[in-house]
């Protein structure tokens, strides 16, 4: 299901932007930095309670997350640098915002930490197959470009829909969905490279 695959039709979308930050000097690492200190300082707004500066990090994050690539390919800097960069950085913000999440008023932590491991168990898995020799693989159900979109549209629902459901908040239940989708994701990519292996 994940939105990963729909790139090539993003693509028209992004690429004015693109062009727009390569004229203005910008490169694909500087922007991979700037979407750890957004997620930084969306996981701190979390933590204080704060949706909306929360949302704005986070869409932020999602923003330059997705220009790097994009800017690397257009420039031909694709290299293993900067992908090793963007992919050590896309943790520590799944870490940033996740942790701001459920360490503050708006999740329990123990929703927040089966969230967490089931987000980093399902990139693990990965990369993990690349690793093994089979080739990166990032099917199953819940991407991080998947993700990104259900938080944003959590985050902004949250703003309009404070009330609980259930006894739980909107965030609540994301992270719930974070966890058990991420850990069937992960599920999927083990069962796809266990099959590829010798």
């Amino acid at each position: 299901m994940t939105l990963d695959s729909y790139r090539a039709q993003v693509k028209p979308f992004i690429d004015p932007v693109v062009s727009a930050t390569v004229r203005i000097g910008l490169t694909p690492n500087f922007c991979t930095i700037l979407s750890l200190i957004a997620a930084a300082g969306g996981g701190y707004a979390f933590f204080r309670g704060d949706i909306l500066f929360g949302t704005f990090g986070v869409i932020l994050n999602a923003f330059f997350d997705g220009l790097d690539g994009a800017m690397a390919r257009a420039l031909g800097q694709q290299g293993l640098r900067g992908d090793f960069l963007d992919h050590t950085v896309d943790r520590y913000a799944d870490i940033f915002i996740l942790c701001g999440i459920f360490s503050g008023p708006l999740c329990a932590w123990w929703i927040g930490i089966f969230g967490l491991t089931g987000v980093l168990m399902s990139s693990y898995m990965g990369t993990q197959a690349q690793a093994v020799g089979v080739g990166r693989f990032y099917g199953g159900l819940l991407g991080r470009a998947d993700r990104l979109v259900l938080l944003m549209g959590v985050c902004i629902a949250s703003l309009f829909i404070p009330a609980e459901i259930l006894g739980l908040s909107l965030f609540a239940w994301l992270l719930l969905i974070f966890g058990i989708f991420g850990h069937v994701t992960a599920a999927q990519r083990f069962a796809h490279v266990w099959k590829q292996l010798p």
